[in-house]
């Protein structure tokens, strides 16, 4: 499809996501509804960097991506899609930057976009595009401490004076498949600081460089590793490298039920398609290097 084909439009995006019909009011009942809706349409991946693909900042190109194409994206694309959604609906919306907490500490730069949003005077964090277990199905309210129960554990929002902190409390991880146990994929933290972010408001300029590094670093996360996950009614799934993983969280049990196991190149285009929905243009090259990664 031509990247100039027809103009952005929300009724577009909204089909993209399975919602029909007009949402003409910007309350919170309908921002937990499109939120939700979106994390389980549009999967978090960066796949296009194992394509040879070059991931934009570009409002136009990444709503060509995800909405027109069926794919994907990281967070400076899906968030930054998902923000100007809401400005269109009406609601009151700053882009915000974050760092990414990691096994050896907070990121130095800021590498993750989220929506700050604001409603009859009080404060939401929406963030579509994070993935995996510490993905949030719904907006959070920007209040310090207060425990926010969700499908994947409770999520806190923490006021550390010169920037927030969102961390998560999960259950203990159930690894069905035997040769998986010891996997370095399957996060063993019960408690987790997640990223951490300040209320200073960001364009998308702000993420030009950190874009083009994700991509480029030979060190990055994000070239070490081929990552696609999308959340589903009981949990997640996830392609990382040749691992395919299916999680089913049991709250009432106080675990989650991990499934792992390797595919093969063979696979990995059905996978992709029955599992993700989505149709790659160009050869993904799996990718899945040592890198400080769980899910």
């Amino acid at each position: 499809m031509s990247q100039c084909e027809g103009k952005m439009n929300v009724g577009e995006y909204f089909k993209r996501i399975g919602l029909h019909g007009s949402f003409d009011k910007p309350d919170l009942e309908t921002l937990k509804m499109i939120h939700r809706q979106h994390v389980m349409s549009v999967p978090f991946e960066n796949l296009s960097i194992h394509c040879g693909e070059k991931i934009t900042v570009d409002l136009e190109l990444i709503f060509n991506k995800i909405v027109r194409s069926n794919r994907g994206g990281w967070c400076l694309e899906n968030n930054f899609l998902f923000g100007w959604v809401l400005r269109e609906m009406g609601y009151d919306t700053t882009i915000l930057g974050s760092r990414v907490c990691n096994p050896s500490g907070l990121g130095p730069t800021e590498t993750h976009l989220i929506n700050k949003v604001v409603i009859d005077g009080k404060t939401y964090i929406a963030d579509v595009s994070f993935g995996v277990s510490s993905q949030v199905w719904e907006p959070l309210e920007l209040v310090s401490g207060m425990e926010q129960p969700q499908a994947a554990g409770v999520f806190r929002l923490i006021d550390e004076g010169d920037f927030w902190v969102l961390e998560k409390t999960g259950r203990k991880p159930e690894v069905l498949n035997p040769d998986f146990a010891k996997s370095s994929l399957v996060s063993r933290e019960e408690t987790k600081q997640i990223y951490c972010f300040t209320l200073v408001p960001r364009e998308a300029n702000h993420f030009f460089d950190v874009n083009h590094s994700l991509q480029t670093d030979p060190t990055s996360l994000f070239t070490n590793k081929s990552i696609c996950s999308l959340q589903t009614p009981t949990g997640f799934r996830a392609l990382i490298g040749w691992t395919y993983t299916e999680v089913t969280y049991k709250p009432e049990e106080g675990v989650d039920i991990i499934h792992m196991r390797n595919v093969t190149d063979g696979e990995i285009e059905q996978i992709l398609t029955e599992k993700f929905g989505l149709k790659l243009q160009n050869k993904l090259q799996p990718a899945n290097k040592k890198a400080c990664y769980t899910i």
